[in-house]
């Protein structure tokens, strides 16, 4: 292994000395240089030809795949073979610098590149790149032209009535989505290269005047922080700048709702665009947050609160009804109602197992039937979870492994967490059952009342980019109780959340609709 680690050693040593990140008056060497750094690839294409009529030595490079042909042909080629020969190309280098980056390269974004690795950069994100000889730079011409997805529903966060576009894996495209929904002069994008490999483009995107300096400054700092190789989805990203990595619950939203961004923006919170993803994050979230969806607000607001309260008692049973049937089952049958206890005692007849036993077999088999319906083709996924379920659960029933009432409580507890809307909470609650059935177990209702209490603690410990995660509940903003588990008519929403201390408190619309 030594003697490998060493031979790559040499070679790397090779490499650095076969090319510098200088950009040289030398056509050739220039051309060479690339080469040597990138190995040659079959994707680079090198075309080199004269000006015009001229003696004027010029070589156009890029990555077959990463640009737009027609642009390259169109406005670049066309332009230096033919049209140059209608101008009278000047005779120094620096004069033909300036003309034909000014005059003869038609595309709207052209830069400068200084040295190699300006070059580089610019080569492996979908640019041109315009060497001419007996110039010490280059000419970096932006004519990306990747294949991308088409702009479509958003998979994952469908709905019945709201807008039906959501963000693709093209920055451009999902900052121009966002774009088109507030047209704000103060909205701003800061640019970052994530990535020592990968150099991917990230966006933070906020509302100038609406997010509190304090808050915009520390997320800066902590994307300024950001020190890897590659980051392939925003998850990445999240998990690099969150506030702690040991809680279960996500302390920043994701989504591929551009009208859920907008929403968050104007809120004063502030999101974040990573190319190559469609799921954009949103910050600071809080435990409120994350049982909301943007259908809230498209109805009438009592629909909105119904809606809403809907899920309140969803999360809670996602999370707590195994545990409760454990609970009275094994300790507390005395709680439990006469006739639906003999109805239980009746059903259970046979099982051999114990309630706790019970409901963890069938928790994993649920578990187990919800992922392999999600790494299944979409046609066999729904009918392995639907058939696999319904087959399964009457088995076991009927071979007395479990009792009817159990197959009950697991279904109505797997519903119940398909009501949460945020996907990354839902796995948090069901993460989190089993550790209070276990608690429910041990030490029955009083178990359940001390776990709550823990969960309840650590909510109120957790923050989210410094914002409490239990806010507006604790600190109290009794204003913003307006839009918590009540949803109050659009026309009385006039302030935006107090939680987040926005430099413009006030809105005649919060929701910017």
């Amino acid at each position: 292994m030594g003697f490998f680690s060493k031979r790559s050693k040499k070679q790397q040593d090779k490499k650095q000395e076969d090319f510098t990140l200088d950009i040289y008056k030398d056509l050739d060497k220039n051309i060479s240089n690339l080469k040597v750094m990138l190995e040659e690839p079959n994707d680079l294409v090198i075309r080199e030809f004269t000006a015009g009529h001229t003696d004027h030595k010029c070589a156009l490079v890029f990555i077959d795949g990463l640009v737009d042909k027609n642009l390259i042909n169109n406005n670049i080629l066309k332009n230096l073979q033919v049209m140059a020969e209608w101008k009278d190309l000047p005779v120094t280098n620096a004069n033909l610098f300036n003309d034909i980056k000014q005059e003869l390269v038609s595309i709207s974004d052209v830069s400068t590149g200084e040295n190699l690795d300006d070059v580089s950069n610019a080569l492996l994100y979908g640019s041109a790149i315009l060497y001419i000889n007996g110039v010490r730079k280059a000419i970096i011409a932006d004519v990306k032209g990747w294949e991308t997805r088409s702009i479509d529903q958003p998979p994952s966060e469908t709905i019945i009535r709201g807008p039906r576009e959501g963000f693709i894996e093209n920055f451009r495209t999902n900052m121009v989505l966002i774009r088109r929904y507030i047209r704000d002069p103060n909205l701003r994008f800061n640019t970052y290269d994530v990535g020592r490999r990968s150099k991917k483009k990230l966006a933070l995107t906020y509302v100038d005047g609406i997010i509190h300096p304090d808050l915009l400054k520390e997320v800066k700092r902590r994307l300024s922080s950001i020190d890897m190789d590659s980051a392939p989805e925003s998850g990445y990203i999240e998990q690099w700048i969150e506030d702690s990595f040991l809680s279960p619950f996500p302390q920043m939203l994701n989504t591929e709702r551009p009208d859920a961004v907008a929403e968050a923006l104007l809120e004063g919170k502030f999101a974040i665009i990573l190319d190559g993803t469609p799921f954009v994050l949103i910050a600071p979230a809080t435990i409120g947050n994350t049982l909301q969806a943007p259908e809230d607000y498209y109805e009438r607001w009592w629909i909105g609160t119904g809606l809403r309260m809907l899920r309140y008692l969803a999360a809670f049973l996602a999370m707590f009804l195994p545990a409760l049937y454990i609970a009275l089952v094994s300790y507390h049958q005395g709680m439990i109602p006469t006739k639906l206890a003999f109805s239980i005692a009746a059903s259970r007849e046979g099982v051999p197992f114990p309630s706790v036993v019970e409901a963890f077999l069938m928790g994993i088999t649920m578990e187990l039937l919800r992922e392999a319906s999600v790494r299944l083709p979409k046609a066999i996924g729904q009918t392995i979870g639907i058939i696999g379920g319904l087959v399964i659960g009457e088995a076991a029933v009927n071979a007395g492994v479990v009792s009817p009432i159990m197959v009950i409580v697991v279904a109505l507890t797997a519903i119940a967490s398909f009501s949460v809307p945020a996907y990354s909470v839902a796995i948090s609650f069901r993460l989190l059952r089993f550790g209070v059935m276990l608690a429910a177990a041990i030490l029955g209702l009083y178990g359940i009342i001390l776990a709550y209490i823990m969960i309840n603690i650590h909510i109120v410990n957790l923050k989210s980019i410094g914002v409490p995660y239990s806010s507006p509940f604790a600190p109290t903003f009794f204003q913003d109780w307006k839009d918590l588990v009540f949803r109050a008519p659009i026309p009385v929403l006039t302030k935006r959340p107090g939680y987040l201390l926005p430099d413009d408190k006030k809105s005649a619309d919060k929701k910017g609709r």
